[in-house]
């Protein structure tokens, strides 16, 4: 027999705001209504001489409303995905699967203000098809090859991405992985609405891996290179309908990721740090060089440790996080993303108390210290008296957030909980 697995999902938001701005004394007043809808349904089946068959699809539709003072926009997105998919297990060195999808995707924009009005979109339809194998050499050694192919409807583009990785165990606990692949991206909504004369943006993967498990500890590190080609740019701050757009872009983005948990040395204590170094420029958009956005840092750090006492029934958690500086233009001195905000810094706290096995009371505060974090700065549009750019910095809307919760976990077994996530 098959198995048919049906889900969905519906949420709304509303909310109003005025919001500071340094070139409006009086605010911005911003407003949002949004509504979302999500369903999928997929179905599987074992089918004669080891083959399975497996087939999907999903719908979604997104309605928001957005008001910026005078102006009123109505964005109204449905969208579609539908895949099948057929594999089989020839022996246990060699695996096969191959298929089809489809995306369905449709876009409309009203937008209105008092002396302007118009109405934007785009319609697309992408179909694909795709193989993947996976090759057992030996107990130590394995390879995944793969090719996929995409046809644009809107760009009247076909594309082919080739992707391969092997994997070999260099211990007991331990395995070494290197991974090629070629993936290809349509532009942003923003972008499409006023035009399809572009085409696809391009990326190169290029991925080696390396992961150690064993006695409840975890380390794992990841290095990387990605090379973007064809990535859209504009000739202006925010595109419109006049804007010049063009697949003249490039970029990069390579770094290091790395692991660690350990979950035995320290008796009731499980902790792990992880830290990730990012060097990457691009241009694209409406960057006039190469440059390192404003959403990269170069330098993330994560530390949690939990400690579980049992004559409390309690769980104490702890947690630090660190970023390094982003970039932001300085109206005042020369260059584009020639400076750096000050680093991020936040520690937080927790307490979870085990009511009983099911029923858990928690406690929780966000930067517990109040590090004043500073996300970036807002620049005046026309200079002061003495040629200078007034600035207002970009802080989080509270420097501090507290949480308390009830978690009940209803299972069969009436043993399962929430203590493990918080």
């Amino acid at each position: 027999d098959g198995l048919l697995k049906v889900y969905g999902a519906f949420d709304t938001s509303s909310f109003s705001l005025t919001q500071e701005d340094i070139n409006q004394p009086e605010g911005v007043y911003f407003k949002l209504n949004n509504q979302n809808f999500y369903s999928n349904a997929s179905y599987s089946k074992i089918l004669s001489k080891g083959w399975t068959i497996i087939g999907g699809g999903s719908y979604t539709y997104g309605n928001t409303k957005v008001g910026i003072d005078d102006a009123d926009i109505k964005d109204v997105e449905n969208s579609a995905h539908v895949k099948l998919k057929l594999k089989k297990r020839f022996s246990n060195r060699f695996k096969l699967n191959f298929g089809a999808e489809q995306f369905v995707t449709d876009f409309k924009e009203n937008y209105n203000e008092p002396n302007f009005a118009a109405k934007l979109g785009f319609n697309n339809n992408i179909s694909a098809a795709f193989t993947e194998a996976d090759i057992i050499f030996s107990r130590k050694l394995a390879l995944k090859l793969g090719i996929r192919g995409e046809y644009s409807e809107l760009f009247k583009q076909f594309t082919v991405s080739p992707r391969i990785s092997f994997a070999y165990k260099t211990g007991k606990s331990s395995q070494l992985s290197l991974a090629y692949g070629d993936f290809f991206q349509q532009p942003e909504n923003e972008v499409l609405k006023f035009t399809n004369n572009l085409e696809a943006q391009h990326t190169q993967h290029y991925i080696m891996n390396y992961q150690y498990s064993a006695n409840n500890r975890i380390f794992r590190a990841e290095v990387y290179r990605k090379q973007y080609n064809n990535l859209v740019t504009f000739n202006d701050e925010i595109p419109d309908s006049n804007s010049l757009f063009t697949n003249n872009g490039d970029g990069y983005a390579q770094g290091l990721d790395i692991f660690w948990r350990d979950n035995e040395t320290l008796k009731n204590i499980d902790y792990w740090v992880s830290y990730s170094y990012l060097d990457t420029e691009r241009k694209y958009r409406n960057y006039p060089i190469e440059a390192t956005p404003n959403f990269a840092n170069t330098h993330n750090l994560s530390v949690v440790a939990k400690y579980w006492i049992s004559d409390w029934k309690s769980q104490i958690g702890f947690s630090y996080q660190y970023g390094s500086g982003r970039n932001y233009t300085d109206l005042n001195e020369p260059g584009f993303l020639q400076k750096k905000t000050k680093d991020y810094n936040s520690v937080s706290l927790n307490w979870a108390y085990l009511l009983s096995q099911q029923k858990i009371l928690y406690f929780s505060i966000n930067n517990a210290f109040a590090f004043k974090n500073v996300n970036g700065y807002q620049y005046a549009n026309t200079p002061d008296a003495n040629g200078n750019f007034a600035r207002r910095e970009l802080r989080p809307a509270a420097d501090q957030f507290f949480f308390v919760g009830f978690f009940w976990t209803i299972s069969d077994d009436g043993k399962d909980n929430q203590l493990d996530n918080l």
